[in-house]
Order: structure tokens, then sequence, then C-alpha cells
């Protein structure tokens, strides 16, 4: 008996059909189709940002918040940033093939463990559209065919760039398959996908703490827990106070609504009367709102709000900072425990067994000393774009470049043993 098959399911199929081509086509083929993909994102711009500005038009009719509208707005300069990320992620060594390692056993065999795309990766966002350039790259280039959600928010540049990616890909000579972009952004859509483990390989989610949750909770397929960021940063009885002000500022105010911004603040008690308010006087540059507890009210003044216990969990991605004060480094170390999404937390100090300490203790994806969280990113730290930044410890945590979206399988040479 035949059934119907749903549009998704049939996604599945031509992904399927689509990673028999990819899995074994070489470097030079997958470079064609990158190149050509980065060339097309530019040829194309006028017709991304007029697909675009309808997306902006539509999100400030639905009241987004402007954080979220930043998140989703391209102009010339972002998508020549896309076409260059596309360019990065093909100037990259290719993964697939390489030998991890390999052995003699005592009876002859010849093992070689190599590395291989994961196959089908589904990918479920939010507002912001350059995920569809930078999670479409990574996977061919990793020799993996991706199937794409985006948010409702985003539909008409996603749909703009997927058609422009597919289109690339058909002159370069690579299946068109080998990008999809799921069009329905229904909650059924999403469900399906969730359910889709006859196709998919592995699901990734990126966006706020909500979409990974409902991710992780309904998905039949394995997922990669990514982006959900509450990230501290923890001032230190010895730090440099201005340096410590210096990166605060930069790290929430560079670009607050992406992952890798802070969310909290920890300020040692010795230190606290001089350096929240050296602090709170860069904060305000931006407007910042502060949320803090009796100390940090006590220091700053009635016009700091009083912080909840919401508060410390909360990943705002807006201009808002929650403030403690605390007694010592380990009561900073709890508070991160608790309370931390496992994403990038910073220590501000000169003391090398603090940093020692702090860096020993934070189970975090990225531990970072005197230097701002958003470093916390693919590009920052040499692998090209990124596919996310994953929070979880299996299969892989932090920055997803190429090599964390392959697996591995053994191949073993033998002249007729037996067992």
């Amino acid at each position: 008996m035949v059934f119907d098959m749903t549009t998704i399911e049939l996604m599945g199929e031509l992904a399927r059909e689509a990673a028999k081509t990819l899995r074994i086509a070489d470097t030079s083929a997958k470079n064609k189709a990158l190149h050509a993909i980065a060339d097309a994102l530019l040829a194309n711009s006028a017709r991304i940002l007029e697909q675009n500005a309808e997306d902006i038009k539509n999100g400030k009719k639905n009241g987004l918040t402007p954080a979220l509208l930043d998140r989703l707005r391209l102009d010339s300069e972002r998508i020549a940033g896309m076409a260059e990320g596309v360019r990065q992620v093909a100037a990259l060594d290719d993964p697939i093939g390489e030998v991890i390692s390999g052995s003699v056993r005592p009876n002859g065999l010849k093992l070689q463990k190599v590395r291989v795309p994961l196959g089908v990766i589904g990918i479920i966002f939010e507002a912001r559209p350059n995920v569809t350039s930078d999670a479409a790259a990574l996977c061919l280039k990793s020799g993996n065919v991706c199937i794409l959600r985006g948010g409702k928010e985003a539909i008409n540049s996603n749909l703009a760039i997927a058609e422009v990616m597919r289109k690339a890909l058909e002159e370069s000579g690579l299946p068109i398959d080998c990008v999809q972009l799921v069009e329905d952004t229904s909650r059924e859509s999403a469900s399906e996908l969730m359910r889709l483990s006859k196709y998919l390989d592995v699901l990734i989610p990126r966006g706020g703490a909500g979409l990974i949750q409902t991710v992780v909770q309904n998905s039949t397929v394995p997922v990669i827990e990514t982006g959900a960021g509450n990230c501290h940063v923890y001032v230190d009885k010895s730090a440099d106070i201005p340096m410590a002000a210096e990166i605060i500022y930069n790290a929430k105010t560079s670009r607050p609504s992406v992952c890798n911004a802070i969310e909290t603040i920890l300020v040692h008690k010795d230190i606290s009367v001089e350096a929240l308010p050296a602090i709170k006087q860069r904060l305000d540059e931006k407007n910042v709102e502060l949320r803090g507890d009796e100390q940090t009210r006590f220091i700053l003044g009635e016009k700091v709000t009083p912080a909840t216990d919401e508060d410390y969990y909360t990943e705002y991605g807006d201009y808002i900072l929650a403030v403690k004060v605390v007694a010592d480094i380990d009561e900073a170390i709890e508070h991160i425990a608790k309370y931390s999404t496992g994403h990038s937390e910073c220590i501000v100090t000169k003391d090398y067994a603090s940093q020692l300490k702090f860096t020993s203790s934070v189970d975090s994806a990225a531990v970072y000393v005197n230097a701002s969280t958003r470093f916390t990113d693919g590009g920052e730290f040499g692998l090209g774009a990124e596919i996310g930044i994953s929070t979880q410890k299996l299969h892989t945590r932090g920055p997803m470049g190429l090599r964390e979206l392959t697996s591995n399988k053994f191949i073993i040479l033998g002249q007729g043993q037996v067992r």
C-alpha cells in the first residue's frame, strides 16, 4: 500500500537522495558551489533587501522589539558579510576523508578512523536570516544536506536567500536539494520536522531558550542544543576597574540580542563601591536598565530596579542587565552554576589563583579571563561561519564549525583475515 507523503516527508526523501551525491563530492566541487552562492548573494542583494524590508515592516506591525528587529534587519553591508562568510567556509580545509587515527592490529588488520558527514541535518531557527546562508555553507562544505526551517518573522528574506542559493547550486553542478527551506512557518511544520527521524540524522535548534526547550522535549530526532545564552561577567576583587567596565560595556551593548551577550554581572564586595559606579557610568551611554540586589541598590541608588530570582535566570536579549554583589569568588561560581545556561562566562582579575579557580570550576562551553564573551563565535575562533554554539556535552560543545558537523567511520583493510 502506498501512502501520500506530506510536503516535509517529500523534502526528507529529496534530501536523502541529494545526500548520496554530496557525501562523495570532492572539495573542488563543494568550493565551486560555495563561491557560486557567494556571488549570487551579492548579485541578488537588491531582491533580498526588498524582501527583508517586507519582513521589517511586518515585524514593526507585530510589535517586535528593537533588539529583535536588529536581528532581522539586513543591509548591503550585512549581505556582503554573509557572502564573505560563505567564501571563508570555502577557504577552510575540507574535513571529510580526514584520517583521525590509524593502527595495525596483531592479526595484520589495518584500521583507519576517518571523518564523514553526519548526513541530513534539520535546522530550526528564529529571526536571523543570515543563519540561512551560514548554515547552508557549513553543511555543504562538511558534506551534509540541510533542511532549514526559519521563523515567520524572516520568511520573505529566507525564501529569497534560499532561492538564490538553490539556483547557484544547480548551476554549479550539485543537487539543488542539498539546501531546502520549509516554507510553512506554522507550529505544525516545526513539530513534523521534529518527528522526521526516518530522514533526519540530527536536528539543531538555533534561537531563544523557549525554542530550544520545545525542540529538546518534543523531538524524536537526535538534538544538538545551541544558543541559549545566560552569560556572566564576574569582577574579582583584584580587577582592573576600567578594564572591567569596558569588557562589560562591550559584552552587553555591542549587540545585546545575540547569545554571547552577557545578562548578569557579579561584583566582589571588596571592590563593589568603586567598581559599580564606574560600570554604570559606561552602561548609561546606552541607557542599560540595571536590576540589582539590595547591596547594588544601596551603592547605586533607588533608580536601580530590585532584582528577582527570575531576573538572574533570564536571557534578556535587550539593554537590561542583572547585577549582584557577591562575598567572594566561591559565591560567584555558585551563582553561575545555578543560573547559567553553560554558554560563556568571564572573570576580570589580576590574580592568577582566582583565574585558575574560575576557569577550572566554571562548567561552561567558553570560559574567559579578562576578555569579552562576545568572542564566542565560529568566525572569531577561526572556524569560519558557525552553525550555532552548542551548550551541551554530546556530541560537541562550543562554536560548531565544520569538524563539529561530522561523524566518523572505521575503514578496515585486510588480507583474508577471519575470526
